[in-house]
């Protein structure tokens, strides 16, 4: 009887990442986070706060958020505004370069 070596697998790659991960690649603070789940701009998956999993395009846009705010020295509420103002001016640009195809 032949032995099958089995091939080596690795983890599959989620579309989501932990509490202690997004904190960590975003650069923010815990309480900021919070606060943008509170004004519903961050809507993780789970129950308690740290088993918390957000999505990976979360961490792209929390770290413009931070930019922006940063930058300008706004509140979360005026950056998420922002962030949310230049997502939809991408799609729409998007959509536009598709119909002129």
């Amino acid at each position: 009887m032949a032995i099958r070596r089995a091939g080596s697998f690795s983890p599959a790659v989620s579309a989501f990442v932990a509490w202690a991960e997004f904190l960590d690649q975003t650069g923010t603070p815990a309480e900021r986070v919070r606060e943008l789940i509170e004004l519903g701009w961050l809507k993780p998956s789970g129950q308690s706060a740290h088993a918390l999993l957000f999505r990976t395009s979360d961490i792209y846009r929390t770290r413009k958020l931070m930019r922006i705010c940063d930058d300008f020295e706004l509140p979360s509420l005026a950056g998420t505004i922002i962030v949310d103002l230049l997502d939809r001016i991408d799609d729409l640009e998007t959509r536009l370069r598709e119909l002129e195809r």
